[in-house]
């Protein structure tokens, strides 16, 4: 199926991970980055894509997609890849989907907790937040461990690239923030996965086209991209 696709994206923003999905898949796309530092997911043009004005958007022949796990439930329902076997569709969707509902938006509280409660009480905020953060990651491990089809060292799905981006965010953001609490030896499991993940030709695609650095996931560094701003 040849489809025209064009991927809105900032460097080492949630575009990553769609970015990966659709290199792994060998899917043929056009990325547009949006300029964060001219706020222009806020313009009326990224709007029209998105309401929210939030990153990523992938514009498809018959509308734009936005929300990551939506796009890419839809990428692997029309390309037949980087998803379990018929028989394991259901823990697939509810981890898929725990990683977008939960992890996911704990994190941005993590990040955006000024967004969330007043700015003096933001680090209280984030204190009170990586302990859950530390449980989700501790409940990833163990279904790593068990190393299922769609979320092992061997068989990348769109999970496990989701995942482990969001496990590259934690060393990093927010910039200037406490991170102590986060140990990538916490989850051997997850950190295997990782470790896998950074030898693929996806993952060397994306490095270059976004600045991530040699280690993206298992040591990563602040994305210094060709063009555009992380933050």
């Amino acid at each position: 199926m040849t489809q025209d696709l064009r991927l809105h994206y900032a460097p080492d923003n949630a575009s990553l991970v769609i970015r990966l999905a659709l290199l792994e898949m060998g899917v043929p796309f056009d990325s547009v980055l949006v300029d964060r530092k001219s706020r222009a997911q806020d313009s009326a043009a990224y709007r029209a894509l998105n309401p929210n004005g939030l990153i990523p958007v992938l514009e498809t022949p018959q509308r734009p997609l936005f929300e990551t796990a939506a796009i890419l439930l839809w990428l692997v329902e029309t390309y037949e890849q980087l998803k379990p076997a018929d028989v394991e569709r259901g823990a697939f969707l509810k981890w898929l989907f725990f990683a977008s509902n939960t992890l996911h938006a704990d994190l941005r509280i993590l990040f955006y907790a000024e967004k969330y409660i007043d700015a003096s009480q933001a680090e209280t905020l984030r204190a009170g937040i990586r302990p859950r953060l530390r449980q989700h990651l501790g409940l990833l491990d163990a279904i790593a461990q068990q190393s299922p089809s769609w979320f092992s060292a061997d068989t990348p799905s769109v999970m496990t690239y989701y995942v482990a981006c969001m496990m590259r965010w934690m060393a990093l953001y927010p910039a200037g923030s406490d991170r102590s609490w986060y140990n990538i030896s916490d989850t051997p499991y997850l950190q295997r996965i990782l470790q896998a993940l950074e030898t693929r030709p996806a993952v060397r695609a994306a490095v270059q086209a976004e600045g991530l650095g040699a280690t993206p996931f298992t040591s990563p560094t602040y994305a210094n991209p060709p063009e555009g701003s992380a933050q």
